[in-house]
């Protein structure tokens, strides 16, 4: 684990936040420069588990945003962090995995099933509550975190 975080190559778009000497607790802020989430800053909380390779780390989203496949909780709905896990996967596959969900929500597999049914069905309406969601906007009625850099 420490050889994932000391041989990263992150694009541009990403920024690793940790501890000089914890490896177990760090945060991954994403940036992206495309998309309906262009402009924002997002925040991911990572914990490593004694068990890891073996099992996925724990992953979450700091800021409550509108987005098909992270929670109001912060939760994220990513197949390698379940499921599609092996210890062959590194951190590097995950975060490049958390950056495509920025580009392409998923609304297949929802964790927020009103924005994946917004996605799906009206993707215009979707782009206008991303947007004010972001910049710290109520969509539906539920008041979203300020993420706009």
């Amino acid at each position: 684990m420490h050889a994932d975080l000391e041989h990263l190559s992150l694009s541009e778009t990403m920024e690793l936040k940790r501890e000089l000497d914890n490896y177990k607790n760090f945060s991954l802020a994403i940036n992206p420069d495309e998309g309906m989430y262009k402009g924002g800053h997002f925040e991911f909380a990572f914990e490593i588990k004694p068990t890891f390779p073996y099992d996925a780390p724990k992953v979450r989203c700091k800021q409550k945003i509108y987005h098909p496949n992270i929670d109001l909780e912060g939760n994220v709905c990513l197949n390698i962090l379940r499921e599609d896990w092996k210890p062959v996967l590194n951190l590097n596959a995950i975060f490049v995995g958390l950056q495509f969900l920025f580009l392409e929500p998923n609304a297949s597999d929802p964790l927020n099933k009103e924005a994946a049914e917004d996605l799906k069905h009206n993707r215009e309406g979707f782009k206008r509550n991303v947007r004010a969601a972001m910049g710290g906007g109520t969509v539906k009625g539920e008041s979203f975190d300020r993420v706009l850099k």
